[in-house]
Protein backbone atom coordinates (compact mmCIF):
# COMPACT_ATOMS: atom_id res chain seq x y z
CA UNK A 1 0.00 0.00 0.00
CA UNK A 2 2.55 2.49 0.75
CA UNK A 3 4.78 1.56 -2.02
CA UNK A 4 1.02 1.33 -4.55
CA UNK A 5 -0.05 4.83 -3.28
CA UNK A 6 3.46 6.33 -3.14
CA UNK A 7 4.14 5.62 -6.98
CA UNK A 8 1.20 7.65 -7.42
CA UNK A 9 2.83 10.64 -5.98
CA UNK A 10 0.81 10.94 -3.17
CA UNK A 11 2.01 11.23 0.12
CA UNK A 12 1.47 8.54 2.58
CA UNK A 13 1.65 8.39 6.10
CA UNK A 14 1.93 4.94 8.06
CA UNK A 15 1.49 5.58 11.80
CA UNK A 16 2.32 2.98 13.88
CA UNK A 17 2.51 2.64 18.01
CA UNK A 18 5.73 2.24 19.89
CA UNK A 19 8.85 1.72 17.68
CA UNK A 20 8.47 0.91 13.84
CA UNK A 21 11.92 -0.72 14.08
CA UNK A 22 11.07 -3.00 17.18
CA UNK A 23 9.24 -5.69 15.93
CA UNK A 24 6.85 -3.22 13.62
CA UNK A 25 7.93 -4.26 10.23
CA UNK A 26 9.50 -0.82 9.59
CA UNK A 27 12.52 -2.50 8.07
CA UNK A 28 10.54 -4.36 5.73
CA UNK A 29 8.63 -1.17 4.75
CA UNK A 30 11.84 0.89 4.39
CA UNK A 31 12.93 -1.95 1.75
CA UNK A 32 10.23 -2.01 0.22
CA UNK A 33 10.29 1.86 -0.24
CA UNK A 34 13.55 1.98 -1.08
CA UNK A 35 13.44 -0.69 -3.89
CA UNK A 36 11.12 1.28 -5.41
CA UNK A 37 13.21 4.52 -5.39
CA UNK A 38 10.54 6.66 -2.86
CA UNK A 39 11.91 9.06 -0.58
CA UNK A 40 10.65 8.56 3.13
CA UNK A 41 11.03 9.75 6.80
CA UNK A 42 10.96 7.27 9.64
CA UNK A 43 10.06 9.35 12.94
CA UNK A 44 11.10 7.12 15.82
CA UNK A 45 9.28 6.19 18.41
CA UNK A 46 9.03 4.57 22.28
CA UNK A 47 8.83 1.04 22.05
CA UNK A 48 6.57 -0.38 24.32
CA UNK A 49 9.21 -2.63 26.01
CA UNK A 50 10.15 0.26 27.95
CA UNK A 51 7.49 2.51 28.04
CA UNK A 52 4.55 -0.73 29.05
CA UNK A 53 6.57 -1.66 32.19
CA UNK A 54 7.44 2.47 33.19
CA UNK A 55 3.73 2.51 33.23
CA UNK A 56 2.87 0.26 35.40
CA UNK A 57 5.98 1.66 37.41
CA UNK A 58 8.50 -1.32 36.59
CA UNK A 59 12.04 -0.33 35.56
CA UNK A 60 13.40 -2.50 32.82
CA UNK A 61 16.82 -2.23 34.69
CA UNK A 62 17.80 -0.97 38.66
CA UNK A 63 20.88 -0.56 40.06
CA UNK A 64 21.91 -3.53 42.08
CA UNK A 65 19.51 -5.85 40.74
CA UNK A 66 19.05 -5.89 37.05
CA UNK A 67 22.12 -4.00 34.65
CA UNK A 68 20.42 -5.27 31.78
CA UNK A 69 17.37 -6.11 29.74
CA UNK A 70 16.90 -8.19 27.14
CA UNK A 71 13.24 -7.07 24.37
CA UNK A 72 12.38 -10.51 22.60
CA UNK A 73 9.25 -11.53 20.63
CA UNK A 74 7.18 -14.50 21.58
CA UNK A 75 5.61 -14.48 18.21
CA UNK A 76 5.42 -18.02 16.63
CA UNK A 77 6.19 -16.89 12.93
CA UNK A 78 9.32 -17.61 11.21
CA UNK A 79 12.41 -16.00 13.21
CA UNK A 80 9.95 -15.93 16.20
CA UNK A 81 10.14 -17.23 19.52
CA UNK A 82 11.07 -20.70 18.41
CA UNK A 83 13.90 -19.71 17.10
CA UNK A 84 15.41 -18.17 20.12
CA UNK A 85 17.52 -20.13 22.65
CA UNK A 86 15.67 -19.05 25.24
CA UNK A 87 18.00 -21.53 27.89
CA UNK A 88 20.72 -19.46 26.57
CA UNK A 89 18.63 -16.41 27.35
CA UNK A 90 17.88 -17.67 31.08
CA UNK A 91 22.19 -17.43 32.08
CA UNK A 92 22.24 -13.80 30.56
CA UNK A 93 21.03 -12.38 34.03
CA UNK A 94 18.79 -9.30 33.71
CA UNK A 95 15.12 -8.48 32.80
CA UNK A 96 13.63 -9.99 30.24
CA UNK A 97 11.16 -8.32 28.01
CA UNK A 98 8.45 -9.93 25.76
CA UNK A 99 6.19 -8.95 23.42
CA UNK A 100 3.44 -10.53 21.57
CA UNK A 101 4.43 -13.71 24.00
CA UNK A 102 0.67 -14.50 25.78
CA UNK A 103 -0.28 -17.40 23.44
CA UNK A 104 3.65 -18.58 23.92
CA UNK A 105 3.66 -18.18 27.52
CA UNK A 106 3.38 -21.48 28.71
CA UNK A 107 6.44 -22.79 26.54
CA UNK A 108 8.71 -19.97 26.78
CA UNK A 109 8.14 -20.69 30.42
CA UNK A 110 9.20 -23.68 30.65
CA UNK A 111 12.23 -23.11 28.44
CA UNK A 112 13.71 -20.23 30.49
CA UNK A 113 13.47 -22.61 33.39
CA UNK A 114 14.98 -25.50 31.68
CA UNK A 115 17.78 -22.64 31.21
CA UNK A 116 18.22 -22.27 35.05
CA UNK A 117 16.15 -19.27 36.10
CA UNK A 118 13.96 -20.21 39.18
CA UNK A 119 10.12 -21.02 39.02
CA UNK A 120 9.61 -18.35 41.97
CA UNK A 121 11.55 -15.65 39.46
CA UNK A 122 8.80 -12.74 39.74
CA UNK A 123 6.87 -11.87 36.13
CA UNK A 124 4.72 -8.79 35.55
CA UNK A 125 2.23 -8.76 32.38
CA UNK A 126 0.91 -5.62 31.46
CA UNK A 127 -2.32 -5.35 29.30
CA UNK A 128 -3.01 -2.10 27.20
CA UNK A 129 -0.35 -0.41 28.46
CA UNK A 130 -0.99 3.46 28.53
CA UNK A 131 -4.23 3.39 28.48
CA UNK A 132 -6.98 3.84 30.50
CA UNK A 133 -7.52 -0.04 30.94
CA UNK A 134 -4.44 -0.75 31.47
CA UNK A 135 -4.19 -3.57 33.99
CA UNK A 136 -0.78 -5.79 35.15
CA UNK A 137 -1.00 -9.28 36.48
CA UNK A 138 1.67 -10.72 38.42
CA UNK A 139 2.82 -14.22 38.90
CA UNK A 140 6.11 -16.69 39.11
CA UNK A 141 7.95 -17.71 35.94
CA UNK A 142 6.71 -21.14 37.45
CA UNK A 143 3.21 -19.97 37.39
CA UNK A 144 3.18 -17.82 34.13
CA UNK A 145 1.85 -20.94 31.96
CA UNK A 146 -1.29 -21.19 33.57
CA UNK A 147 -1.98 -17.37 34.47
CA UNK A 148 -5.14 -15.88 32.42
CA UNK A 149 -3.95 -13.01 30.55
CA UNK A 150 -5.06 -11.54 27.33
CA UNK A 151 -3.30 -9.80 24.52
CA UNK A 152 -1.95 -7.49 24.07
CA UNK A 153 0.42 -7.70 26.53
CA UNK A 154 4.05 -6.94 27.49
CA UNK A 155 5.47 -9.63 29.88
CA UNK A 156 8.45 -8.78 32.00
CA UNK A 157 10.61 -11.11 33.80
CA UNK A 158 13.20 -10.84 36.31
CA UNK A 159 13.42 -9.31 39.75
CA UNK A 160 12.32 -5.63 38.62
CA UNK A 161 9.23 -7.39 37.68
CA UNK A 162 8.19 -7.55 41.47
CA UNK A 163 8.79 -3.35 41.24
CA UNK A 164 5.67 -0.78 41.57
CA UNK A 165 7.26 2.60 41.48
CA UNK A 166 4.79 5.79 41.24
CA UNK A 167 2.27 3.75 39.37
CA UNK A 168 -0.54 5.22 39.36
CA UNK A 169 -3.22 2.47 40.66
CA UNK A 170 -5.37 1.62 36.76
CA UNK A 171 -8.81 2.81 38.19
CA UNK A 172 -6.65 6.22 38.34
CA UNK A 173 -5.65 6.57 34.80
CA UNK A 174 -8.01 8.47 33.00
CA UNK A 175 -9.26 8.95 29.35
CA UNK A 176 -6.59 11.71 28.85
CA UNK A 177 -3.80 9.57 29.92
CA UNK A 178 -1.44 10.64 31.89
Amino acid sequence: LLVHLGSQGLEVVRLKGGDPFVFGRGGEEAEALMAAALEFTVVPGITSAVSVPAAAGIPVTHRGVSAAFTVVTGHRETGGSRSINWEALAQLGGTIVILMGVSERAAIAERLIGGGLEATTPVAAVRWGTRPDQHTTRTTLGELGTTHLESPCTIVIGAVAAFEFGARPERELTAGGF
